[in-house]
């Protein structure tokens, strides 16, 4: 049973987005959920810091044993923050997704529509839990 943390919310992709302490910025990963779908990860690819992004741009791709999947931005906004050790370390996306395997840190954009993210009951039902 994947673990779906009650202060974070999901996108149908299996991204989430966690408060980062300021209401304008974000910190984005892959669920619990999408890491044991994926297996072990071997290669994470995330953009440098500047880069903009439109509600679900591609961001990157993450690469596993089994897969190559992309990652999508779950909010409009800029990087403000890439997590570096995610280079040396990408398994740290498989022991701690919502922890030391976070991804970005965003900069949400100005009424940038929250609407299309799910809370944690309704991430649960998508992914039959």
């Amino acid at each position: 049973m994947a673990e779906i943390p009650k202060d974070v919310l999901y996108t149908q992709e299996h991204e989430y987005v966690k408060p980062a302490g300021s209401d304008d910025t974000v910190i984005v990963g892959i669920t619990d959920f999408a890491q044991g779908e994926l297996g072990d990860v071997v290669y994470v690819e995330l953009p440098k810091v500047g880069a903009r992004f439109k509600a679900h741009d591609v961001f990157g791709t993450i690469e596993a044993v089994k897969a190559v999947s992309e990652l999508f931005s779950p909010l409009a906004g800029e990087v403000v923050e890439v997590n570096a050790r995610l280079d040396g370390e990408p398994s740290l996306v498989n022991s701690d997704p919502y922890g030391d395997g976070w991804m970005i840190k965003l900069r949400v954009d100005g009424g940038a529509d929250r609407s299309g993210l799910m809370s944690p009951e309704a991430y649960g039902k998508h992914v039959g839990q």
